[in-house]
């Protein structure tokens, strides 16, 4: 036992046992670090073949139903466009701005305004000579027919003009109201130190409720704003879409501030009164338009009654008197 406790408490018995457990974990930790299962990797590796295998599924779904995003125009109307060639002399480049400014985009809306220009006239001119000369009995002389026909010709050629018209005022309408409420949500959210990509895309959520079209033309700014090149390039065709004067006042502002850094807050702040200023400016020129609208109404419809009532009792009473 003395000799095996002088040998375990040997100085080099003792370096070589420290030697050798060093040696021992060097062999394991080099042992471990190549038999280790990498966890995470498998995992990511797992999750990359699930998205992929989820990704190539609904691109064959995709193709099997023919679904798009983007509508395609309807197969008939492109035939008839297509071969007797509408969109030369019957589309404009005016009339591609009206129905950008109308909100119909992509080939669809082409198509079809094209459509409707060259089918509406042709539709109207055969009503009209039907009724004319086998329906109706107004006695009109042939000449006079056929230039009621030519009449309704013409309407039906400036009726989907007219139409787009009517689209543009409305959308318009609906985004001047709206306008000064956007315009302070933004000025609230650049001074809250936002960029000017999360304040559009934020003003398009909340001033949906109020205007729809002017929460479409926010958020297709936002889209412009992340893919093209020239930033204020999306700006001008915000205010070329729209054609709102506080729009427009609020892409002028935006494009300085990209070109010569001019602080930004206090220029929509200026724009947000000013367009508050126009609709209230709106607001009491319609009702000092009211009186003047009214004087005919109250001439035809009140003044008669009022007289009915006033004068009824004394021609009774003039009546009994003489009787």
């Amino acid at each position: 036992m003395d000799d095996l406790f002088e040998f375990l408490l040997n100085r080099q018995t003792i370096l070589a046992a420290l030697v050798a457990i060093a040696t021992f974990a060097t062999i394991l930790t080099l042992a471990m670090s190549l038999f280790d299962s990498d966890k995470l990797g498998r995992r990511m590796k797992v999750i990359a073949s699930e998205r992929e295998r989820i990704r190539a599924r609904e691109r064959e779904r995709l193709n099997e139903s023919k679904i798009s995003l983007r509508q395609q125009p309807k197969a008939y109307m492109k035939n008839i466009v297509d071969r007797f060639n509408l969109s030369s002399w019957l589309g404009t480049d005016q009339a591609k701005k009206q129905m950008i400014m109308a909100g119909f985009r992509g080939p669809q809306a082409e198509v079809g305004f094209l459509f409707f220009r060259l089918v509406t006239p042709i539709g109207l001119f055969v009503f009209a000579l039907l009724y004319l000369f086998f329906l109706s009995n107004f006695g009109w002389p042939t000449m006079m027919k056929i230039g009621a026909a030519i009449a309704a010709t013409y309407l039906g050629l400036k009726a989907p003009e007219i139409y787009i018209s009517n689209t543009i005022a409305k959308r318009q309408k609906s985004m001047s109201r709206a306008v000064p409420d956007a315009l302070d949500l933004m000025l609230i959210c650049v001074e809250s130190g936002m960029s000017i990509e999360l304040a559009f895309r934020k003003v398009a959520q909340e001033v949906g409720a109020q205007s729809i079209p002017l929460a479409e033309e926010l958020t297709l700014t936002t889209a412009e704003l992340s893919y093209l090149s020239d930033r204020r390039q999306a700006f001008e065709n915000l205010a070329a879409r729209t054609g709102v004067e506080s729009l427009k006042q609020i892409s002028t502002v935006l494009t300085q501030a990209e070109r010569y850094g001019t602080p930004l807050g206090q220029a929509l702040r200026v724009v947000a009164n000013e367009s508050r200023q126009r609709r209230m400016n709106e607001a009491e020129k319609k009702a000092a338009a009211l009186p003047p609208k009214l004087t005919v109404p109250m001439i035809v419809f009140f003044l008669p009654v009022l007289f009915a009532v006033i004068i009824t009792p004394a021609m009774i009473q003039v009546t009994a008197t003489m009787h």
